[in-house]
Protein backbone atom coordinates (compact mmCIF):
# COMPACT_ATOMS: atom_id res chain seq x y z
CA UNK A 1 0.00 0.00 0.00
CA UNK A 2 1.94 3.28 -1.03
CA UNK A 3 0.65 6.68 -0.26
CA UNK A 4 1.72 10.19 0.85
CA UNK A 5 0.10 9.43 4.13
CA UNK A 6 2.98 7.33 5.32
CA UNK A 7 5.57 10.24 5.14
CA UNK A 8 3.66 11.72 8.19
CA UNK A 9 5.18 9.45 10.57
CA UNK A 10 6.38 9.94 14.49
CA UNK A 11 9.03 12.23 14.41
CA UNK A 12 12.22 11.16 16.78
CA UNK A 13 12.82 12.40 20.28
CA UNK A 14 15.06 13.32 23.19
CA UNK A 15 12.64 16.03 24.88
CA UNK A 16 9.32 15.14 27.36
CA UNK A 17 7.57 17.66 24.36
CA UNK A 18 8.33 17.44 20.47
CA UNK A 19 6.05 19.05 17.94
CA UNK A 20 4.89 16.22 15.67
CA UNK A 21 3.61 18.82 13.61
CA UNK A 22 2.98 22.89 14.12
CA UNK A 23 -0.24 21.23 15.02
CA UNK A 24 -0.10 18.28 17.17
CA UNK A 25 2.21 17.34 20.51
CA UNK A 26 3.99 14.14 20.96
CA UNK A 27 4.61 13.53 24.50
CA UNK A 28 6.76 11.52 26.21
CA UNK A 29 5.44 10.77 29.80
CA UNK A 30 8.39 8.28 31.15
CA UNK A 31 10.56 11.62 30.89
CA UNK A 32 10.70 13.79 34.10
CA UNK A 33 9.87 13.16 37.21
CA UNK A 34 6.40 15.21 37.57
CA UNK A 35 3.36 13.81 35.61
CA UNK A 36 2.11 15.69 32.38
CA UNK A 37 -1.06 17.57 33.11
CA UNK A 38 -3.39 17.98 29.72
CA UNK A 39 -6.89 19.22 28.54
CA UNK A 40 -9.11 16.83 29.33
CA UNK A 41 -10.10 15.77 25.18
CA UNK A 42 -7.05 16.40 24.09
CA UNK A 43 -5.37 12.97 23.56
CA UNK A 44 -5.67 11.89 19.90
CA UNK A 45 -3.80 8.60 20.10
CA UNK A 46 -1.08 6.64 22.48
CA UNK A 47 1.19 3.80 22.86
CA UNK A 48 2.34 1.75 25.75
CA UNK A 49 0.96 1.94 29.30
CA UNK A 50 -0.23 4.70 29.79
CA UNK A 51 -3.17 5.67 32.26
CA UNK A 52 -5.42 8.73 32.22
CA UNK A 53 -6.75 10.48 35.13
CA UNK A 54 -8.76 13.51 36.16
CA UNK A 55 -6.33 15.99 37.92
CA UNK A 56 -6.96 16.40 42.02
CA UNK A 57 -7.32 20.15 42.85
CA UNK A 58 -6.91 21.13 46.41
CA UNK A 59 -9.61 23.51 48.53
CA UNK A 60 -7.96 27.05 47.98
CA UNK A 61 -7.89 25.63 43.73
CA UNK A 62 -11.36 24.73 43.45
CA UNK A 63 -12.58 27.67 45.93
CA UNK A 64 -10.83 30.13 43.52
CA UNK A 65 -12.51 28.34 40.47
CA UNK A 66 -15.88 28.66 42.10
CA UNK A 67 -15.86 32.13 42.59
CA UNK A 68 -13.88 33.22 39.38
CA UNK A 69 -15.24 31.42 36.74
CA UNK A 70 -11.97 30.63 35.70
CA UNK A 71 -10.81 27.06 35.45
CA UNK A 72 -9.10 24.30 33.39
CA UNK A 73 -10.61 20.76 32.76
CA UNK A 74 -7.23 18.26 33.88
CA UNK A 75 -6.10 14.90 33.00
CA UNK A 76 -3.17 13.51 34.50
CA UNK A 77 -1.19 11.48 32.33
CA UNK A 78 1.36 8.82 33.75
CA UNK A 79 3.20 5.05 32.76
CA UNK A 80 5.23 4.28 30.44
CA UNK A 81 4.80 5.26 26.64
CA UNK A 82 4.01 8.37 24.09
CA UNK A 83 0.74 10.24 24.03
CA UNK A 84 -0.26 12.30 21.22
CA UNK A 85 -2.20 15.47 21.70
CA UNK A 86 -3.76 18.42 19.67
CA UNK A 87 -6.97 20.55 20.14
CA UNK A 88 -8.96 22.06 16.67
CA UNK A 89 -5.96 21.75 14.81
CA UNK A 90 -4.75 24.58 16.69
CA UNK A 91 -0.92 25.86 16.35
CA UNK A 92 1.11 24.85 19.26
CA UNK A 93 4.15 26.40 21.22
CA UNK A 94 6.65 25.02 23.61
CA UNK A 95 7.72 27.36 26.24
CA UNK A 96 9.97 26.99 29.44
CA UNK A 97 7.98 29.00 32.20
CA UNK A 98 11.19 30.53 33.79
CA UNK A 99 10.21 33.51 35.42
CA UNK A 100 6.85 33.02 35.43
CA UNK A 101 3.81 33.51 32.68
CA UNK A 102 -0.03 35.09 32.82
CA UNK A 103 -1.75 33.41 30.59
CA UNK A 104 -5.55 32.54 29.52
CA UNK A 105 -6.67 28.80 30.30
CA UNK A 106 -8.19 28.79 27.16
CA UNK A 107 -4.88 28.84 25.55
CA UNK A 108 -3.19 25.99 27.32
CA UNK A 109 -2.91 22.75 26.44
CA UNK A 110 -0.35 20.77 28.75
CA UNK A 111 2.52 21.43 30.69
CA UNK A 112 4.54 19.75 33.21
CA UNK A 113 2.92 19.05 37.02
CA UNK A 114 5.99 20.15 38.73
CA UNK A 115 4.71 24.01 38.12
CA UNK A 116 3.35 25.98 40.38
CA UNK A 117 -0.26 27.21 39.27
CA UNK A 118 -2.34 29.91 40.93
CA UNK A 119 -5.04 32.34 39.50
CA UNK A 120 -4.69 35.80 39.45
CA UNK A 121 -7.32 38.95 38.82
CA UNK A 122 -6.14 41.33 36.38
CA UNK A 123 -7.95 44.07 38.40
CA UNK A 124 -9.21 47.23 36.55
CA UNK A 125 -10.91 44.76 34.12
CA UNK A 126 -13.66 43.82 36.56
CA UNK A 127 -15.15 47.52 37.04
CA UNK A 128 -15.99 46.89 32.88
CA UNK A 129 -16.61 43.51 32.68
CA UNK A 130 -19.36 41.84 34.94
CA UNK A 131 -18.01 38.11 35.04
CA UNK A 132 -14.82 39.60 36.38
CA UNK A 133 -10.69 38.85 34.21
CA UNK A 134 -8.92 36.62 35.58
CA UNK A 135 -5.98 34.54 34.52
CA UNK A 136 -3.18 31.32 34.97
CA UNK A 137 -0.36 32.27 36.16
CA UNK A 138 2.16 30.03 36.09
CA UNK A 139 5.60 29.78 37.79
CA UNK A 140 8.61 27.37 38.69
CA UNK A 141 10.95 24.72 36.83
CA UNK A 142 8.99 23.40 34.04
CA UNK A 143 7.48 23.72 30.60
CA UNK A 144 3.91 24.61 29.20
CA UNK A 145 2.18 23.92 25.30
CA UNK A 146 0.55 26.99 24.40
CA UNK A 147 -2.05 27.42 21.83
CA UNK A 148 -3.20 29.67 19.07
CA UNK A 149 -5.16 30.19 16.26
CA UNK A 150 -2.54 30.76 13.12
CA UNK A 151 1.31 31.52 13.49
CA UNK A 152 1.50 34.15 16.49
CA UNK A 153 3.82 36.91 17.46
CA UNK A 154 6.29 37.29 20.17
CA UNK A 155 6.29 40.66 20.91
CA UNK A 156 9.31 42.54 23.25
CA UNK A 157 8.49 45.35 25.93
CA UNK A 158 11.33 47.56 27.18
CA UNK A 159 10.91 49.92 29.53
CA UNK A 160 11.34 52.29 26.24
CA UNK A 161 8.88 50.34 24.29
CA UNK A 162 5.78 49.77 25.73
CA UNK A 163 3.08 48.03 23.50
CA UNK A 164 -0.76 48.01 22.57
CA UNK A 165 -2.33 44.78 21.77
CA UNK A 166 -6.16 44.18 21.05
CA UNK A 167 -7.64 42.33 23.94
CA UNK A 168 -9.18 39.52 21.73
CA UNK A 169 -6.08 38.40 20.37
CA UNK A 170 -3.35 38.42 23.37
CA UNK A 171 -2.48 35.13 24.44
CA UNK A 172 -0.41 35.10 27.21
CA UNK A 173 2.70 37.79 28.82
CA UNK A 174 5.55 37.74 30.97
CA UNK A 175 4.51 38.14 34.73
CA UNK A 176 6.49 40.50 35.21
CA UNK A 177 4.99 43.14 33.33
CA UNK A 178 2.51 45.94 33.72
CA UNK A 179 -1.04 45.83 32.38
CA UNK A 180 -3.25 48.43 32.20
CA UNK A 181 -6.79 48.06 29.76
CA UNK A 182 -7.21 51.01 27.51
CA UNK A 183 -11.28 51.69 25.64
CA UNK A 184 -12.65 54.34 24.40
CA UNK A 185 -12.99 57.43 26.14
CA UNK A 186 -16.78 57.91 25.14
CA UNK A 187 -18.53 56.24 27.36
CA UNK A 188 -21.39 55.08 24.90
CA UNK A 189 -18.40 53.60 22.57
CA UNK A 190 -17.16 51.23 26.12
CA UNK A 191 -19.17 48.63 24.65
CA UNK A 192 -18.74 48.62 21.18
CA UNK A 193 -15.74 48.17 18.51
CA UNK A 194 -13.81 52.38 18.57
CA UNK A 195 -15.67 54.61 16.38
CA UNK A 196 -15.76 53.07 12.65
CA UNK A 197 -12.81 51.31 12.63
CA UNK A 198 -13.45 48.23 14.29
CA UNK A 199 -10.99 47.87 17.07
CA UNK A 200 -11.91 47.77 20.56
CA UNK A 201 -10.61 46.93 23.88
CA UNK A 202 -6.64 47.03 24.04
CA UNK A 203 -4.22 45.95 26.56
CA UNK A 204 -0.93 48.83 27.04
CA UNK A 205 2.10 46.53 28.48
CA UNK A 206 4.98 47.84 30.19
CA UNK A 207 8.08 47.15 32.01
CA UNK A 208 10.40 44.38 30.51
CA UNK A 209 9.20 40.81 28.95
CA UNK A 210 7.40 39.55 25.87
CA UNK A 211 3.68 39.65 24.96
CA UNK A 212 2.22 36.61 22.70
CA UNK A 213 -0.24 37.83 20.59
CA UNK A 214 -2.21 35.72 17.78
CA UNK A 215 -3.78 36.27 14.22
CA UNK A 216 -6.98 36.21 15.33
CA UNK A 217 -9.47 38.02 17.12
CA UNK A 218 -11.98 35.20 17.67
CA UNK A 219 -13.07 33.01 20.69
CA UNK A 220 -10.81 29.78 20.51
CA UNK A 221 -12.38 26.86 18.94
CA UNK A 222 -13.34 24.92 22.49
CA UNK A 223 -15.65 28.15 23.40
CA UNK A 224 -17.20 27.69 19.79
CA UNK A 225 -17.94 24.02 20.87
CA UNK A 226 -18.98 25.00 24.09
CA UNK A 227 -21.11 28.20 23.26
CA UNK A 228 -22.38 26.86 19.77
CA UNK A 229 -21.75 30.07 18.22
CA UNK A 230 -19.46 29.96 15.59
CA UNK A 231 -16.97 32.96 14.89
CA UNK A 232 -18.40 34.91 17.84
CA UNK A 233 -15.58 38.01 19.00
CA UNK A 234 -14.68 38.47 22.83
CA UNK A 235 -16.85 41.24 23.57
CA UNK A 236 -19.50 38.62 23.93
CA UNK A 237 -20.73 35.94 26.26
CA UNK A 238 -17.19 34.56 27.96
CA UNK A 239 -15.36 37.00 25.48
CA UNK A 240 -13.47 39.77 27.45
CA UNK A 241 -13.15 37.85 30.78
CA UNK A 242 -12.68 34.54 28.89
CA UNK A 243 -9.47 35.99 27.34
CA UNK A 244 -9.20 37.80 31.44
CA UNK A 245 -7.44 41.26 29.99
CA UNK A 246 -7.26 44.59 31.69
CA UNK A 247 -6.09 45.56 35.06
CA UNK A 248 -2.96 47.46 36.19
CA UNK A 249 -0.70 44.59 38.17
CA UNK A 250 2.22 45.25 39.97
Amino acid sequence: MHSTLFAHIPVEHTERYTLQNPQLLKTDVTIGSSPVLARQGAMVAFEGQVDFDSQYRNRSWRNAERMTGERLELMRCKGNGIVYLANFAQYLHIMDVGHGITVDSSAVLAFDGSLNVGIVAVDSAVEVASAGAYNLELSGGGKVVLMTSGEPLALEVTPEKNICVDSDAVIAWSTSLRTQLQAPTSTSAVWRRRGSTGEGWEMHFSGSGHVLVQPSELLPPQHVRASGVLGQFGMGAGGLSGNNLGGSRN
